[in-house]
């Protein structure tokens, strides 16, 4: 008998960083354009970090608390969520007497740059779409970090920044 491999499916989400903490351009210069996404301390976020982002989902990297603020480009996510250890040290900034390792309580996942839009994609611009209008990251006082895309939102995204979206399989590099 034959049973066809079913492949997961992708998911999408919005990543916000400050750029002046860590840009889409220090992922760029990162070693191999990838980079742990260490130091989220909330629940919610920490949830979908540990039981929901897997390996292969695709990330709109925001620019947050910048002026404009702006969907930079895209990643990929490159391991899926494991303890953030950086919340074992305490000499780290994000260190938390509250966790061990039995008891982590805070997680974290790797990503990998896919590209760096020409053409950042403005709340403005997010606003007067139809689709990306209702985004969740467009919602009064929404300050999760991390948060679920729609493949339609995703798709409009990369339609509005003037590029085509990246398929998290390849391999390609970038410059």
């Amino acid at each position: 008998m034959f049973f066809p491999q079913v492949l997961p499916v992708r998911r999408y989400w919005l990543f916000k960083s400050e750029p002046e903490v860590f840009s889409i351009q220090d992922l760029a210069a990162s070693p191999g354009k990838r980079t742990t996404w260490e130091g989220v301390r909330n629940y919610q976020a920490r949830n979908m970090l540990r039981d929901d982002i897997r390996k292969g989902d695709g990330v709109l990297f925001y620019h947050s608390r910048a002026e404009p603020m702006v969907i930079a480009g895209t990643a990929e996510v490159a391991k899926a969520g494991y303890p953030d250890h950086f919340a074992l040290d305490p000499a780290h900034p994000y260190f938390d007497e509250k966790c061990t390792e039995e008891n982590p309580a805070w997680y974290m996942v790797d990503i990998r740059l896919t590209q760096i839009f020409a053409n950042p994609v403005s709340r403005e611009q997010l606003q007067q779409h139809p689709v990306t209008s209702g985004m969740m990251v467009m919602k009064k006082g929404s300050r999760l970090s991390i948060q679920p895309v729609t493949l339609e939102e995703w798709n409009v995204v990369h339609e509005l920044a003037g590029a085509r979206p990246a398929d998290s399989r390849s391999t390609k590099d970038f410059p």
